[in-house]
């Protein structure tokens, strides 16, 4: 059986792109994330350890924000490996970040990148 855990509408300020400004003024994004794993177990033993602890899940995407990046695709990246090697039963990650307010000309909500594997 396979279930699914969504981490919606994260706000972290952070200081990625390419671009000086972006590297020193920074700006917010907004992260996305659907993790699938067999929580069945957890369904019937109401425990912790039979599951996958999202608050966990919170505190990786929150340290790999930390890091600058040049790029949001690589930031996606660290996140994805990261929750893998933190919980090897994960069978599926999705991944949306959005940058609000890109140094761009025209009136926009961001500019997003989604990156998703199947394991």
């Amino acid at each position: 059986m396979t279930s699914k855990i969504f981490i919606e509408d994260l706000k972290i300020f952070g200081y990625h792109g390419v671009l000086p400004e972006e590297t020193i003024l920074g700006t917010y994004y907004i992260l996305n994330v659907e993790v699938h794993a067999d929580l069945w177990k957890a369904v019937g033993t109401d425990d912790l350890a039979d599951t996958i602890n999202y608050a966990e899940i919170n505190d990786i995407i929150h340290q790999e924000m930390k890091i600058n990046s040049k790029l949001m695709e690589h930031v996606a990246g660290r996140i994805l490996k990261n929750i893998k090697l933190k919980f090897p039963q994960v069978k599926f990650l999705k991944i949306k970040i959005t940058k609000t307010n890109p140094p761009m000309k025209g009136e926009m909500k961001g500019v997003s990148i989604e990156i998703e594997n199947e394991f």
